[in-house]
């Protein structure tokens, strides 16, 4: 567990892409992100995990995939916070 309130739990990857690989999960269950239809519920999760990157590293991607063609492995809703690259070829998702 890297960081847990109210509404959050985020966790680190145990399949890392990335040097930094965490999951910034809500605890209200949605199966995709776009599930999610009240826009405050949304803005809240994604910059809660814009603050928990910016405290990881200066430069970071944030990813949400949704359903299994888009890469979504796990169903229940997370954004992926990616950072920690040095800059080379590896940080070409």
């Amino acid at each position: 567990m890297v960081y847990e309130d109210a509404e959050y739990i985020v966790i680190r990857d145990i399949a890392p892409k990335a040097p930094i690989h965490l999951l910034v999960i809500p605890k209200r269950v949605t199966a995709r992100v776009d599930e999610i239809t009240d826009p405050g519920e949304m803005g809240r999760l994604w910059l809660k995990a814009t603050e928990i990157a910016r405290q990881q590293a200066p430069d970071y991607r944030l990813v949400a995939n949704c359903g299994p063609g888009g890469g979504q492995m796990v169903f229940h809703t997370h954004i992926h916070i990616l950072a920690g690259w040095d800059g080379g070829p590896e940080s070409d998702l």
